[in-house]
């Protein structure tokens, strides 16, 4: 019984820093949200059945890769050439490793704008183009915030 809180102590911490990692880019918030669904069930009740705990695997790994994918797909629907997806795809990637954590922000908006510029494109087009790139950021942000959400409920909810 005494063990339980430790778990639950550890899943109120994953959840903490889950929602805040949904924000700053450096931390994965989702994956530690998740992790809090686990703490729980590490309990001497466990609340959730198996199938509960592998679907949000899967969701929280769908919104993960979709993270990445939607800053992307927001060059290429504001007009974005292959060049602009490449350069936010390269942005993100540099923004990442050189200037974490506003690098994720910036890296796609600039890599999107320099790679429409060198394909040709105007500088109206261009900042399009990285507009782009921020709303999915900002879409990535909210889906992640989103499931950490529904997560900290159920861990709450079934935690105490």
């Amino acid at each position: 019984m005494s063990i339980d809180y430790l778990w639950i102590g550890l899943g109120v911490i994953l959840i903490i820093v889950g929602i805040i990692g949904c924000v700053l880019p450096i931390l994965p918030g989702q994956i530690l949200s998740w992790g809090s669904l686990l703490m729980l069930q590490l309990t001497s009740k466990p609340p959730f059945t198996i199938n509960f705990i592998v679907m949000w695997a899967f969701i929280t790994a769908a919104v993960t890769l979709l993270d990445y994918y939607v800053p992307i797909w927001g060059t290429k629907k504001l007009g974005g050439s292959k060049k602009g997806i490449w350069g936010a795809t390269f942005g993100l990637i540099i923004g990442i490793f050189f200037f974490p954590p506003f690098g994720l922000i910036v890296g796609p908006f600039v890599g999107a704008f320099a790679g429409e510029l060198i394909a040709g494109k105007d500088t109206n087009t261009a900042f399009k183009s990285g507009l782009g790139s921020f709303i999915g950021f900002v879409a990535g942000t909210v889906m992640k915030l989103g499931i950490s959400v529904v997560m900290a409920y159920y861990f709450f909810y079934n935690a105490f």
